[in-house]
Formats: C-alpha cells, sequence, structure tokens
C-alpha cells in the first residue's frame, strides 16, 4: 500500500497555496455567475488569517463556520487554519439550542455565519459570553439585519498583507467537527492537520479529481470533505444552494460537471421526476451520494439514465470524514466500496472482539492516518485502542472482493437464537412492498430465541388512515406474510402493529432509542410514557426566564400526548431550574417538538437560558403506602 502522506505539505491551509501556485488562474469556485479563481481565494485566505491572527494571534481559538453553499465558507475555514486557530464547521439549519450547544461546548471565539444562522444566534448570544466576533458570511445579509460586521468588510479592512506564519505541525489540531448526536449528544471531534490533508488527498484519489475535473455539490451545507478533496486537485468546484435536484443537473450540464454529488433524499427525487428523459449529464464521471445509504433500486434507476456509476461512500466525523468508497469503474449497489488508499478495515465479534471471516457480521472498525486525535471532552471514552483500531458502532460485512456493506448501528441490532438481526435490513424489504409506505423494527424479547422482530407499519394509500379497521390488519398480515416468505426463520416478524404514521426526526432519522424503550416498557406492563429532563442554566433573570417558560407550558400543555410538568429550581444554585415533563410516548413527543410553535417558543427559550434537554423512561416507581 502506498504512503499517502509522501509529498503532502504539513499544514492543512497549504493545499490550498499548492493549488494556487500550479494553477493560479484555473476557476476553483462557481457559484451563479460569480467564479473565483485559485489565486482569488488564495489571496482571500490571506487576508482572512491575518485578520483572524490579529484578533487572538495563533493560541488555537475555536472559529465556527456556518457551512452554507458559498465562497466565503471556503475563506473562513482556510483562513482559521492558516491563522493557527481551530475551525468549526456548523450545519446551517441548527436551531437556537442547538447552535448554543455546539458553540457553547467547543468555546468558540468567534462565528461567521449566514444571514439565517446570524438572526437565531442573536438570540442566543448572552448564553455565549465566550463569544466575542460574530460575522455574517455572504451577499444577501442586510447591514440593517445585523450588529456585526460583514465578512466582504472585514476582509477589506485587512487590505493586502503578508500571511501570519506559525509553526503548526502535522498533528497539531486544525479543526473540529461534531458528531450527528444519534446515540446521545453530540461529541466534537478534534481533527489535526494530518487528518485534514490526507483524507483530502484520499477522497480526491478515490473520487478520481484531478485539476480537468469539475465537480458539483448539491447539498444544504457544505462539508469539509468536498471543499477540501476539490482544493487538493485543483479542480473547480460549483456549488447549487437550492434544492431542486432537476436544476441542478441542468447546471452541470451547462457547466461541464464530472462529478455530481448529492443526498438520497434529492437523488430519490431526481429519480422519481417526471421529465428525467429530458435530462442529460453528458461530461460526468459518476454520481456520488452522501450522508446516509441510498437504496439500491435508485442508484440503478439513474445508473440506467445517465449511463453513469451512482456510488456511495462511508465515513464518519472520527475519521475526517471519509474511509470508504465504491469503485466508479465497477460499482455495486448496496456497497460503500473498499477502504480508501492508507486504510484498513476489519468486522469483529459484538460477542468477544474477535475478527470475523469473510461474509459475517459484527462491528466494523478502521484504522489510518485519517484518524481523529481524540475528543475535545477528554473525559469522553475513546474508541481508539492501541492499535489505532477506531470502533465506529457501525455493524456490517465484508464480501470477498473487501467491498463493505453496511447494516445497522450497533445499539439497533439484537440477536435471535444467537443469529445478529439488523432491523434496517428488514425495514427495506418492507419498503420494497407496495402496500407499505414507512415501517420501524424493534426488537422483542423471547424466553427461547432471546429476542424476535416486531413491525410498526404504516400501509399506502387509505388503508393507513384508520388503524383500529379490520382492512388494516388483514392487509398487514398479507404484507407480514409475503415479507417473510423471503426471510430466513431468524429475521421473521413475529409480531407486528399498524399506526398512521412513524415519528421522524426533521433529517429523516427515526427515534429507534425512544420507540424501543416505549415499546419494551408496554410489554412489561408499564407505561410507554417518555420523561423529559431539560436542565436551565440561567443567562436572563430568574423573573423573565420565568415568564417566558409559563408562555412555553402553556403551549406544551395543550398538546396531544402531554401529560403532566414540574419546574424545579436549585437551592444552591439560583440560576438554575430543572424541568420534568411526561408524555405519553416518544411519537406524541416527538411530533410536538417537529411544530413550529414550539420552535417560536424555543428561540424565546434560547435568548434566556441554555438548555440541556434528554428523554428518559421509567425505570421504577415508589409512591408511598
Amino acid at each position: 500500500m502506498s504512503d499517502v502522506l509522501t509529498g503532502l505539505p504539513t499544514r492543512a491551509d497549504l493545499l490550498l497555496r499548492a493549488s494556487s501556485r500550479t494553477g493560479a488562474d484555473r476557476p476553483a469556485l462557481i457559484v451563479g455567475s460569480t467564479k473565483l479563481r485559485y489565486a482569488d481565494l488564495d489571496g482571500a485566505v490571506d487576508r482572512c488569517a491575518a485578520v483572524l491572527h490579529t484578533r487572538f494571534g495563533a493560541a488555537g481559538a475555536v472559529v465556527a463556520i456556518g457551512a452554507e453553499l458559498h465562497p466565503d465558507v471556503v475563506v473562513a475555514y482556510h483562513g482559521a487554519l492558516r491563522s493557527g486557530n481551530l475551525a468549526l464547521p456548523v450545519v446551517p439549519l441548527l436551531r437556537e439550542q442547538q447552535l448554543q450547544y455546539v458553540l457553547g461546548t467547543s468555546g468558540a471565539r468567534a462565528a461567521f455565519v449566514g444571514p439565517a444562522q446570524y438572526r437565531r444566534l442573536r438570540r442566543v448570544l448572552k448564553g455565549l459570553p465566550e463569544l466575542e466576533l460574530v460575522v455574517v458570511l455572504g451577499q444577501g445579509a442586510e447591514s440593517t439585519d445585523r450588529e456585526g460586521p460583514h465578512f466582504v468588510e472585514l476582509l477589506d479592512g485587512a487590505g493586502n498583507v503578508e500571511p501570519p506564519e506559525h509553526p503548526a505541525q502535522p498533528d497539531d489540531p486544525a479543526a473540529l467537527h461534531f458528531t450527528s448526536g444519534t446515540t446521545g449528544m453530540p461529541k466534537a471531534v478534534v481533527l489535526s492537520h494530518r487528518n485534514v490533508t490526507v483524507n483530502a488527498v484520499q477522497t480526491a484519489r478515490a473520487h478520481g479529481l484531478g485539476p480537468d475535473s469539475v465537480s458539483l455539490v448539491h447539498f444544504p451545507s457544505y462539508h469539509p470533505m468536498h471543499m477540501n478533496a476539490a482544493i487538493a486537485a485543483g479542480a473547480a468546484q460549483v456549488l447549487v444552494p437550492g434544492p431542486d435536484p432537476a436544476e441542478a443537473v441542468e447546471e452541470a450540464r451547462r457547466r461541464g460537471v464530472t462529478h455530481f454529488y448529492s443526498l438520497p433524499a434529492r437523488l430519490t427525487q431526481l429519480a422519481a421526476y417526471p421529465r428525467l428523459s429530458e435530462l442529460t449529464l453528458p461530461a460526468a464521471h459518476m454520481i456520488a451520494s452522501g450522508g446516509s445509504a441510498l437504496a439500491p433500486a435508485v442508484a440503478t434507476a439513474l445508473g440506467d439514465h445517465f449511463g453513469l456509476p451512482v456510488v456511495q461512500g462511508y465515513g464518519l466525523a472520527e475519521t475526517s470524514p471519509l474511509t470508504h468508497f465504491d469503485r466508479p469503474g465497477d460499482p455495486r449497489p448496496g456497497s460503500v466500496g473498499a477502504p480508501v488508499e492508507g486504510t484498513g478495515h476489519r468486522v469483529v465479534s459484538l460477542d468477544d472482539g474477535r475478527v470475523l471471516p469473510t461474509g459475517e457480521s459484527g462491528e466494523i472498525q478502521v484504522r489510518g492516518p485519517q484518524v481523529m486525535l481524540g475528543y475535545l471532552d477528554q473525559g469522553i471514552t475513546s474508541v481508539v485502542d492501541a492499535d489505532g483500531w477506531l470502533s465506529t458502532g457501525d455493524v456490517g460485512r465484508t464480501d470477498e472482493d473487501g467491498r463493505l456493506f453496511l447494516t445497522d448501528r450497533l445499539k439497533d441490532v439484537f440477536k435471535c437464537d444467537n443469529w445478529l438481526v439488523s432491523p434496517s435490513e428488514i425495514e427495506n424489504a418492507l419498503a420494497e412492498d407496495p402496500a407499505v409506505a414507512d415501517s420501524v423494527v424493534l426488537d422483542r424479547p423471547h424466553p427461547v430465541s432471546g429476542a424476535v422482530a416486531h413491525a410498526v407499519l404504516v400501509l399506502a394509500g387509505d388503508a393507513g388512515a384508520d388503524s383500529n379497521s379490520g382492512i388494516d390488519a388483514d392487509e398487514a398480515d398479507r404484507a407480514v406474510a409475503r415479507l417473510n416468505e423471503r426471510l430466513p426463520y431468524y429475521k421473521r416478524v413475529h409480531t407486528h402493529e399498524v399506526v398512521g404514521q412513524i415519528p421522524r426526526s426533521p433529517n429523516g432519522k427515526i427515534p429507534r432509542r425512544e420507540l424501543r424503550a416505549s415499546f419494551h416498557a408496554g410489554l412489561d406492563g408499564g407505561s410507554t410514557m417518555v420523561i423529559l429532563v431539560n436542565k436551565f442554566i440561567l443567562t436572563a433573570a430568574p423573573e423573565e426566564f420565568e415568564k417566558v417558560f409559563e408562555a412555553s407550558s402553556v403551549y406544551m400543555r395543550g398538546r396531544p400526548g402531554f401529560i403532566d410538568h414540574t419546574l424545579v429550581r436549585s437551592l444552591s444554585n439560583p440560576n438554575i431550574y430543572t424541568n420534568i415533563a411526561r408524555w405519553e410516548d416518544a411519537a406524541a413527543h416527538l411530533q410536538v417538538i417537529q411544530s413550529e410553535g414550539f420552535q417560536e417558543h424555543i428561540r424565546d427559550l434560547a435568548a434566556v437560558a441554555k438548555a440541556e434537554p434528554e428523554l428518559h423512561t421509567v425505570v421504577s416507581h415508589v409512591a408511598r403506602g
């Protein structure tokens, strides 16, 4: 295996410097009518670095950057690195509470954000005392709608300056990246200059990017992986902020795009586009999907239409992120591909950690130069062992060609008669049945087998309108029977129920832990009730907080599924309050927190307190006899 580190610069920001020197006049970024050359981009990064270095020195201050699809994001990210400080990409759609958590946990001292995110950030500034500098990115910000400076003004004020020099080493921290938080509160991952630089080159090579490539990014946010891979290759990058996949394809055709990047949801929408037959990608070499699993049927449909490989990869925040990518010249639907250059992988037993042979499912472990330095919170247990193997928490298997197939999250799988069962595999099989619109599969305790599959079904069409009807029951019985005929005995669904809808988070994920806990509690004869324990640390006067909280409480008391709540105040610290709220089940709670009315109250609460919410289930209850 070749040494992916050979000849690479010691600092991540020097990837841009190298591409600028070898191709100063080549286009680097294209957004609509705006086109930046590599020389323009590198010069802007110098000015940004000078501003940050003047303000913070090179002491590793955290610079949060709202990851809009805009050239300013590239300048801010690499400016932070070049100044000797840390870049922290922030998802631009974060709500006030989440934004406050990410900036507060990281100790961010500067925040460069888009106009919409700035408006949300402004409501929680009192709870972020370490935040000194707030700057508005992009050309759409209005001067009357901000207090902080605009990014363009900040750079103009720097003038023509010499970039700061700092003696960063490859293993010095360069960037932070928060995990998705699907198994708890998001964790801040610390990445080194080596991590960022190596993974940019690994990604560029795996994707086949070069100086003549033109990539198009059609994501709701700008991920450093796409940004840095294109920069490492000296490629042009087209950014398409709008959500319409057909418009993105048309832009790709006009620009001669060679690499088309998008989300599974948008590619699924594209595959169903009524005028798909009119769309072409004549210069493209591949369509790449990222963020979550792409259905094989969608990949096949788009591949057949465009005559292109439709491929996907795999990675984590802890691995900078890419570890695997499918082979564009030989794609295999359902696989995330082989490890990228310099990366090892293995699958280990969930029982005893032994390495499993090809074809057997277990936990995926990876090792390589892109594996993180660690977590910002040193109290969090490391997932990297002494030999450098990172335990991903994902379950999968490899085939004879070394390709990886993902199965599920480790905390979601269960065993039936010692066979490993993946709920996602069963859900994917149910999705192929035209009678099933949606499903979630949970483990049901079994006295002999340990656990068996229980399916919660949403039926297609009008059948799912009344979950108590005999028609529903008959249709569900037939769908489960069809499913079980295709599955080995240990994966078969033993029990099922029909519901009107399955709760999902705003990004489409199922709150599986909460649903599982409620389901198990009901089986034990208890309530499916969930309890929200929310700790508030005040950033305003107690009277102001209590007034805002009461307005929120009135709203919540009128929502379906609400049982009761108790607000308590700490006797030792009067600026700490805790609210304990009971809901009938996880589905009712999730439906309410996704409502716009709730979000309005959250915005008001975030302006007067920092919140730390967490869902719980009842383990035991003792009443005075």
